[in-house]
């Protein structure tokens, strides 16, 4: 556990013994809905006192603990001091359906709106979001924290044209090292090391008497749990790659991160991850064809950004680029000319 990381365990006690309760139309002139999520809603403000501008963020309390609201208040008003995350502005408080922070309005949407399907970002605009969140990020990391859910929704828009960008919405921010339950979820935003724990969770249930629905089969009485995996930084990484192929081409490089999407096997080919395990499973038979080419998906990009891409998107955790590496890769041609076919 880090400084920071003990330092907010310590804040979220202390606000917790302070959460007023307030009727929110008695401080704040509410102008107009931000945006809303599974979570609640976010409503630009002004305070009434100072006619500060704001953005409200009110979280259902059937759906959220107290402390998963005070760590996500306290952590952006206390750690998010990099310009590309978004900010707590020091209010909080709790009504008898929400409770209610105050941070940095954001007039401009996400960057979902502004990526254009199948044309994406201009490029000079990609590398500028990219260069920001990178930054953001390596922000967290060295705190000893992990965003653990980066993608354009959870990205906004300082102004029209996208030039300032603000990461936010720290609900599943974790301390790297926490062990959380495996998730497995239908994206390529989700990391191949979830469909790994997800096959190894499945396996131990099966030996467990257990379907696949988690259910104990008849005559099983033992207790089930799910199967535990560390917070790790590449998380971000990985998630960080896929938001550079979608700015760049406005699409997904595949559907879902699992072995057996055709998409994502090609990649896995492309990156020669997969090649000795399969030319060994196969008794030494030559590889697929066509094995050291580009997978089709990252044909347009240069060889710098696909040398980018294969390191943020490496499949093993371990292996996997730190999103500062961004940097390095910032100026030169990201895509190739259009007229140049893979």
């Amino acid at each position: 556990m880090t400084t920071a990381t003990r330092l907010l365990d310590e804040l979220c006690h202390l606000t917790a013994q302070s959460l007023e309760t307030l009727e929110p139309l008695d401080h704040f002139q509410v102008i107009k809905l931000l945006g809303e999520g599974s979570y609640g809603k976010v409503k630009l403000a002004v305070h009434k006192k100072r006619g500060t501008p704001m953005a409200l963020k009110f979280f259902l309390r059937d759906d959220t603990s107290l402390l998963s609201f005070l760590r996500e208040y306290n952590l952006s008003l206390a750690f998010c001091t990099h310009p590309s995350l978004t900010s707590a502005l020091g209010i909080a408080f709790s009504t008898p359906t929400h409770y209610v922070f105050a941070q940095q309005p954001c007039l401009y949407g996400d960057l979902y709106d502004v990526i254009v399907p199948e044309v994406g970002l201009e490029e000079s605009r990609a590398q500028g979001v990219a260069s920001q969140i990178s930054g953001a990020l390596s922000h967290l990391h060295s705190l000893g924290f992990v965003h653990r859910d980066v993608k354009p929704e959870n990205i906004f828009l300082c102004d029209r044209e996208c030039r300032w960008v603000k990461l936010g919405d720290f609900g599943m921010v974790k301390a790297a090292g926490t062990r959380v339950p495996c998730v497995w979820y239908c994206s390529p935003y989700c990391t191949p090391e979830a469909e790994m724990a997800r096959k190894n969770e499945e396996n131990h249930l099966g030996h467990l008497g257990v379907d696949n629905n988690g259910n104990k089969q008849k005559g099983d009485s033992g207790k089930t749990q799910r199967m535990l995996v560390s917070v790790v930084p590449s998380i971000d990484s990985w998630a960080l790659g896929i938001l550079i192929y979608a700015m760049l081409m406005g699409s997904l490089p595949w559907s879902e991160t699992f072995s057996d999407n055709p998409a994502y096997k090609r990649y896995l080919q492309w990156t020669k991850w997969e090649g000795s395990a399969s030319q060994e499973s196969r008794g030494g038979s030559d590889q697929p064809e066509n094995f050291n080419q580009v997978a089709p998906q990252f044909a347009a990009f240069s060889p710098i950004a696909a040398r980018l891409l294969r390191s943020l998107l490496h499949p093993q955790s371990s292996l996997r680029g730190r999103p500062d590496e961004v940097e390095r890769y910032l100026g030169g041609a990201w895509l190739l000319d259009k007229d140049v076919s893979g």
